[in-house]
């Protein structure tokens, strides 16, 4: 049986690592890429040369940009008394493209996990509090997923947040057990929102 040159067998192992996407999967889009050479694979990688060199995390909340500020914290017209709470870039992302929310954000990078010995600290939490106390926040939305080690985080953060003079809301109706915000639709997200409660 004829197997693919050395070259394109790396690129299919290494497509394979994304998600989503096993063995034939990237198999698939890579024989994809190589049939679109000029007009899809040579801009694609192009744009991950470019992406990879200029992206980076912003050093206020934690969202991926091209400078060290994302337009999000850099927009003045934001309001700065409100920050969202969220995991992941990805859960950043979808509560934008709802635009129900006009305050800025917070991306943790995770959630707190025994099994996997990630704590606080390897979190973006003590930044949070910090945040909380420097820019005398008075809101503190937490959008995490509706998971364990989502509602874990939360319980932490609102115990840690509890002694500043800040109310703590999370997202309400909408969000379903074991939901994650980034597969959610646009309507969904902003009813969530708009329905906050007081943890």
């Amino acid at each position: 049986m004829a197997e693919a040159p050395r070259e394109i067998d790396a690129l299919i192992t290494l497509m394979a690592r994304l998600p989503g996407l096993g063995p034939r999967s990237a198999r698939r889009a890579v024989l994809h890429l190589l049939k679109k050479r000029e007009t899809v694979m040579a801009p694609l990688a192009q744009a991950l040369a470019t992406v990879a060199l200029t992206a980076q995390d912003c050093r206020v909340c934690g969202n991926i940009g091209t400078s060290d500020i994302c337009p999000i914290c850099d927009d003045t017209a934001r309001a700065t008394g409100e920050i969202c709470v969220v995991e992941e870039v990805a859960d950043l992302w979808a509560l934008e493209r709802s635009g129900s929310f006009k305050g800025r954000y917070h991306v943790l990078g995770g959630t707190l996990s025994a099994l996997d010995a990630i704590g606080p600290e390897e979190l973006r939490i003590p930044d949070l509090i910090e945040r909380v106390r420097a820019e005398g926040v008075g809101e503190v939305i937490l959008a995490l997923n509706a998971t364990v080690d989502g509602q874990t985080t939360a319980h932490y953060i609102a115990d840690a947040l509890a002694p500043l003079p800040v109310q703590i809301t999370s997202l309400a109706q909408g969000v379903p057990v074991g939901g994650e915000l980034d597969y959610l639709d646009d309507g969904t997200i902003g009813a969530a929102l708009r329905s906050r409660r007081r943890v």
